[in-house]
């Protein structure tokens, strides 16, 4: 059987997605009966390398300052070269706790008070939250949909350019709707960024969950040394490891680098945790085929689904090229989103995520998490469908 049919009960974890539903969807209980399908966590355990990573650094039995040494700046380094053909250069790397916190530094580092930061919606939340608790101006771009396929559109993205942004926040896999952004396209939106001097952040974070289509590192690009360019990375999402928080700046231009760390100096970061430094290094080490078989599950997942929603009138969902969120639209129904989450809610007890959680341009959509055993998975599919046949 595949470790990832298992199903581990993690109610009472302290888990946000199993635990905090009550608080999230603002229940007066937090019903045992409630399905949770939304935040980006997976219901997998890591591979046993962590595991066993974690347990050895236990039998020493002190944990005093540590640093992320070679040996974990290397593992990164041999990941993203032999996974995505990125030499990363380890004398670039700055390890934060988070990606949503590496996001925040470089906004603060770049940017002042009343600048203006762009992005494309529909937009994962801290996107837009971040800079505007920076009491930053965020100013979006809605791509452009067809069919349930969606493009940049250059022209428009070239008046919020001209309209004097300072910082332009790229998804890439693009969350919450899963895209794999073109060499081209990157081309262009990096550009952009040269043409009217913005800084390029980049949130890399679903690099790895490739399922259609292998993504672009824009550090890699061909007109990447001529733009001022930020890329976050992380191991948490690959490897279902949220809770031990480790994420990576990688800043190749010097000058950018240095102010980023003048930055994270300033504000006490002391960069990865001993544990942290553990977990980065086994994943990145030995969870090579885990993964492997990890994207294999997910995808079948996601055929699953598709087959299953699409068969419902009034909705249409693709199968992404990245992550383990799918993106399911319901505009052809003509329900409210208010009152179709209640019904998932009251009616299917399922937990999903309302589309306009990511912008005015996520209505009539939602995002679904399909990592998870199979046997959840098919529980929740038929909860949405048991609510969908109420609106017949």
């Amino acid at each position: 059987m595949s470790i990832f049919n298992k199903v581990h009960d993690r109610r009472g974890s302290a888990s946000v997605k199993w635990d905090m539903m009550n608080v999230v969807y603002n229940l007066k209980d937090n019903t045992t009966e409630l399905l949770p399908m939304w935040v980006a966590d997976m219901d997998f355990p890591p591979p046993a390398a962590l595991t066993e990573a974690l347990k050895a650094r236990l039998e020493h039995p002190i944990f005093g300052y540590t640093f992320a040494d070679n040996d974990v700046k290397n593992a990164i380094v041999h990941w993203y070269k032999t996974r995505h053909q990125w030499t990363i250069d380890p004398n670039t790397i700055i390890f934060q706790p988070g990606v949503v916190p590496a996001i925040a530094t470089i906004i603060e580092t770049f940017t002042e008070v009343g600048d203006k930061i762009g992005m494309s919606t529909p937009a994962y939340p801290p996107f837009t939250n971040v800079p505007a608790a920076q009491k930053r101006e965020v100013v979006t771009c809605e791509l452009t949909e067809q069919n349930g396929h969606y493009t940049m559109d250059f022209a428009e993205l070239e008046e919020i350019f001209r309209a004097g942004i300072k910082l332009f926040v790229l998804c890439n896999p693009h969350n919450p709707i899963g895209i794999v952004w073109s060499r081209e396209e990157l081309e262009q939106l990096v550009a952009l960024c040269v043409q009217y001097d913005v800084y390029l952040l980049s949130d890399e974070i679903h690099a790895d969950i490739s399922i259609q289509k292998s993504y672009t590192p824009v550090l890699t690009l061909a007109n990447a040394n001529e733009a001022k360019i930020i890329t976050c990375i992380a191991p948490t999402k690959t490897f279902n490891i949220a809770g031990i928080h480790a994420a990576m700046i990688v800043a190749s231009d010097r000058k950018l680098f240095t102010a980023i760390e003048k930055n994270t100096q300033a504000h006490g970061n002391l960069g990865l945790n001993t544990f942290a430094s553990t977990a980065v290094k086994a994943v990145y080490s030995e969870g090579a085929a885990w993964l492997d078989d990890l994207l294999v599950y997910i995808k079948n997942n996601m055929e699953y689904v598709a087959k299953e929603l699409n068969a419902i009138e009034g909705l249409a969902v693709e199968i992404p090229d990245a992550t383990y969120l799918m993106w399911i639209d319901y505009r052809k129904t003509g329900i409210e989103e208010k009152e179709l989450m209640a019904r998932l809610l009251s009616v299917g007890q399922v937990a999903l995520d309302p589309g306009t959680k990511y912008g005015e341009a996520g209505r009539g959509f939602l995002r679904i998490n399909v990592a998870c055993p199979f046997e959840l998975l098919q529980d929740g599919v038929e909860r949405i469908k048991r609510t969908m046949a109420t609106f017949e």
